[in-house]
């Protein structure tokens, strides 16, 4: 899991990021970039009921997707809010394809300090 200052928890910042923020998207994810200001990245998911009727289902797509993210959100830039909204082709990927499909959404919105 997640450190505690580095989740978005708060309906009022998602909203901020999905209106001002900046999209990039792929077979996936969309993914909503804005700067926050702080000395550190927040990272939020959003797993809809579009992409599976099971809590479970969703629950277990957002845990895989924040263990990515724990474990590679060093190579990330600081001052940065990430919101991956998972589409539902997202449900059909092992761990490892999901971490090359971070990966590449990352590197298309540059927000990889490598």
């Amino acid at each position: 899991m997640l450190p505690q200052n580095n989740r978005i928890k708060k309906k009022k910042d998602f909203e901020i990021i999905f209106k001002k923020g900046a999209g990039f998207k792929n077979s996936s994810f969309i993914l909503k970039v804005l700067k926050n200001g702080l000395e550190y990245s927040r990272f939020g998911f959003v797993v809809s009921q579009k992409v599976s009727k099971k809590a479970v289902e969703r629950n277990k797509i957002r845990r895989r997707l924040s263990e990515i993210i724990k474990n590679n959100f060093k190579n990330t830039k600081k001052g940065l809010d990430l919101v991956f909204v998972s589409l539902p082709e997202v449900k059909n990927k092992d761990f490892g394809q999901l971490r090359v499909e971070i990966k590449s959404i990352l590197i298309k919105a540059k927000c990889l300090t490598q």
